[in-house]
């Protein structure tokens, strides 16, 4: 018997890059893991770590065949991402970029939402989408022909300014930054929601792997620890991007060194105007409540609610 389904998606979301629709056809198991989250908040690095527990093993795999991205519609043909999913015999963990309400909620399927202060994750999405290769450009392009093409890269403070004016847009503002973590904030205390905050990996990557492990349900031996947890670090993944990535060498330039970019926070510091900052704190305390506010610039323990999973 096929999961029971709690919630149907209740909005259809689509841009150049992604299509909810694609979901219609999501064929869910009672165990699947789906990660999601705002682009550059973390996204490859929890594939990463739920793969490595799934798996049991250091070993680098692909994270785009082994975790693809259902509703991604500028590359793979729905019909050759639903094959894929289904062939899967492991335990299956999904990514998406869309909000909690843009997606469907099956019991037994479980979320994890990653959260990034939103400069720092607007500094790298600008990194991200301005080393585009200009075949990857056009390919971005050619799926989605009535929009006129993608911009010029701007400056990283012109790109602050100009996401930051549009509510974290990207150019539609149901996949927003605020419109997604006030999706996912929503339900944080649903048995089926884990929320992780890129600050807490960073500060305590033990703490968290494990938080997730029992979250999953999945039993680590003690000696392996070590080395997963050496093995979820930013070096480390750099150090295998090849492997981790191998698709980067097509979308960036310097591929997988691209983008596996810095891994650290507070970069926007002497970048962004005064007065786009001060946009973004007026952004936060009127779009966000104070909890979710207070979590999103510091973490887990500085406003998630202890009742969350984990």
């Amino acid at each position: 018997m096929p999961p029971l389904l709690l919630r149907a998606a209740a909005r259809t979301v689509r841009s150049r890059i992604v299509d909810s629709t694609r979901w219609n056809g999501y064929r869910p198991r009672g165990d699947d893991v789906i990660i999601a989250t705002y682009p550059k908040c973390g996204t490859t690095w929890m594939q990463h770590i739920v793969g490595m527990l799934i798996f049991g093993s250091t070993a680098p795999r692909d994270i785009m065949q082994t975790s693809p991205w259902l509703d991604m519609s500028a590359r793979d043909s729905l019909e050759e991402m639903l094959a894929k999913i289904e062939a899967q015999t492991h335990r299956r963990f999904l990514k998406t970029h869309l909000p909690l309400d843009a997606l469907p909620i099956y019991q037994g399927v479980k979320f994890i939402h990653v959260a990034r202060d939103g400069r720092d994750a607007a500094l790298s999405l600008h990194n991200h989408q301005s080393h585009y290769t200009p075949a990857f450009r056009a390919r971005l392009n050619a799926a989605d022909p009535k929009s006129s093409n993608l911009p010029a890269p701007k400056s990283a403070a012109e790109f602050f300014s100009d996401w930051v004016r549009a509510g974290g847009s990207r150019g539609n503002p149901d996949e927003s930054f605020v419109h997604v973590e006030n999706s996912y904030w929503a339900a944080c205390n649903e048995p089926y929601m884990l929320l992780v905050h890129y600050n807490d990996l960073k500060a305590d990557l033990d703490g968290e792997m494990r938080r997730i492990a029992r979250y999953l349900g999945i039993g680590i031996f003690e000696s392996l620890w070590p080395q997963l947890i050496e093995a979820a670090g930013f070096e480390a993944m750099k150090a295998q991007g090849d492997l981790l990535m191998p698709i980067a060498q097509e979308v960036w330039d310097r591929g997988a060194q691209r983008f596996f970019n810095q891994g650290t926070n507070g970069q926007w510091r002497g970048i962004y105007a005064p007065d786009d900052l001060a946009r973004y704190d007026e952004l936060v305390s009127t779009r966000f409540t104070p909890d979710l506010a207070h979590w999103l610039k510091h973490g887990r323990h500085g406003g998630c609610p202890e009742t969350s999973p984990g």
